[in-house]
């Protein structure tokens, strides 16, 4: 981790672990949580007796996707692990933002008509947590700017300018 990123989050921490504790947070971690066990039951179940069934074609379009599902998933899990775990205390707010522990990019792709119907709902749903903890990850560890007080910035161009 580069030594910049532990001074810009020093503000944030109070937000972290604000967002961490919230009603949100809870429900998105057990949202998330449920969503892995049904993504597994699924895959090694139902999931696998439907991939024998589809051509050749499909199949490939099923393989790729549930790698991409459970590797987004999996990113996901982790990010909630790791937030679980600051709000539990057993991490620093500072160290959950090292990029190592951050979401990756998501890159949504257009699912193939080829999918059966209960991966492609599957999907879906983890793309749209995704976002979620996305979103969530962007207002806890992104700096944000404080805006620029207009009338300040004014003052001191006044004060530059009669200063002599």
């Amino acid at each position: 981790m580069n030594s910049g990123a532990r001074p810009a989050l020093a503000p944030r921490a109070g937000v972290v672990l604000d967002q961490a504790a919230a009603e949100l947070f809870e429900r998105t971690y057990r949202e998330g949580m449920d969503l892995v066990g049904e993504a597994s039951a699924y895959l090694d179940g139902a999931g696998r007796l439907e991939a024998r069934r589809l051509s050749r074609e499909a199949a490939s379009d099923y393989a790729a996707e549930s790698m991409r599902l459970t590797t987004r998933l999996m990113q996901v899990a982790s990010w909630l692990l790791v937030q679980k775990s600051v709000r539990d205390g057993e991490t620093p707010a500072e160290i959950a933002a090292e990029p190592r522990y951050r979401l990756g990019a998501h890159t949504p792709v257009r699912l193939s008509p080829r999918l059966p119907e209960a991966l492609a709902n599957l999907s879906r749903r983890v793309d749209r947590l995704f976002e979620r903890v996305s979103r969530m990850d962007r207002q806890m560890y992104v700096e944000v700017e404080a805006p620029a007080n207009p009338v300040a910035s004014q003052l001191d161009r006044l004060r530059s300018a009669f200063a002599g």
